[in-house]
């Protein structure tokens, strides 16, 4: 006997996630914190709310070249840092030695309404940033309002439409370079996969797709094409959940190979691998690296 289906109460729809999250489940395959040299990270709480980081890194930096060849200069630099988190309050600052300072506040305002301060300051003239994000969470909708350094305003909203389908569309404004845009989205999810497609007047076009073939198995493709400079490219991913370890990787259009491994040793120690290959471009990441506390 066929099972009749549910009926849908469109008052009633969940509320999608965010914006700015409705690729997240590629993204966590297809992008992973790749890495080349070597990474330490030490993670000590204080007490339940307040703990501090230790981040030393010893590798290499690309630097600019007019030739195909990628350029690579040694570097290492030791980062320090201080994080509060409480359930409705996040404070998370980071100091390198480079000179490199960063900020992350989180403040949840009223329990629909979120507050966030992002900032990075650096010697280098004109590459410090700093962005206020304002988030509002409804019954079936979220709406954000960004304001940064720059003179940049943006504005993004996103709405459910069904129970698997939620729809967006962002703006922006940047005020000194007299550039202004507007995006659209749109995300279908179930149990099984997430697709999702972008598109935008600055001439991107972006697809998703995630299926889930088991509890621990998924696979990811995405397509980006770029209108102005007829560049497109497709990748294609997995992410594989063992016992004791998590796998993640890629290949793309381009050649591009990366695989990025993390392998639990004992509680709260975790051994990291990852690696890229670019035969093109004959640019080859290897980097390794243990990660130690929460």
């Amino acid at each position: 006997m066929d099972k009749k289906p549910e009926k849908v109460d469109y008052f009633d729809l969940p509320c999608p996630i965010p914006f700015e999250e409705i690729q997240r489940e590629a993204l966590m395959s297809l992008k992973p914190e790749l890495f080349e040299g070597l990474r330490f990270d030490f993670t000590k709480g204080l007490n339940q709310k307040f703990s501090l980081s230790h981040s030393v890194f010893m590798g290499s930096t690309e630097l600019p070249s007019q030739s195909s060849e990628t350029v690579k200069v040694p570097t290492s630099h030791y980062e320090f840092g201080a994080n509060f988190l409480d359930p409705k309050l996040m404070l998370i600052g980071r100091m390198m030695t480079d000179g490199r300072m960063s900020a992350r506040v989180k403040c949840d305002l009223t329990d629909n309404l979120t507050m966030k301060i992002n900032a990075q300051l650096t010697n280098e003239p004109h590459y410090s940033q700093g962005m206020f994000n304002f988030d509002y969470k409804g019954h079936d909708y979220r709406t954000q309002f960004q304001i940064g350094n720059n003179a940049f305003y943006g504005a993004n909203y996103i709405q459910s439409v069904t129970p698997n389908l939620s729809l967006g569309t962002e703006v922006f404004w940047l005020g000194h370079q007299r550039k202004s845009g507007i995006g659209y989205a749109a995300r279908y999810n179930t149990e099984k996969m997430v697709a999702t497609g972008q598109v935008a007047s600055t001439g991107i076009v972006a697809l998703t797709y995630v299926q889930k073939v088991s509890e621990k198995v998924s696979l990811a493709s995405d397509f980006m094409y770029n209108h102005m400079t007829r560049d497109a490219t497709a990748s294609f991913g997995y992410d594989y959940i063992l016992r004791q370890c998590r796998l993640r990787g890629k290949i793309d259009s381009n050649g591009c190979i990366a695989a990025f491994l993390e392998e639990r040793l004992n509680m709260g120690v975790n051994f990291i691998l990852s690696a890229e290959v670019d035969h093109r471009k004959k640019d080859y990441k290897f980097g390794f690296g243990l990660v130690v506390g929460e």
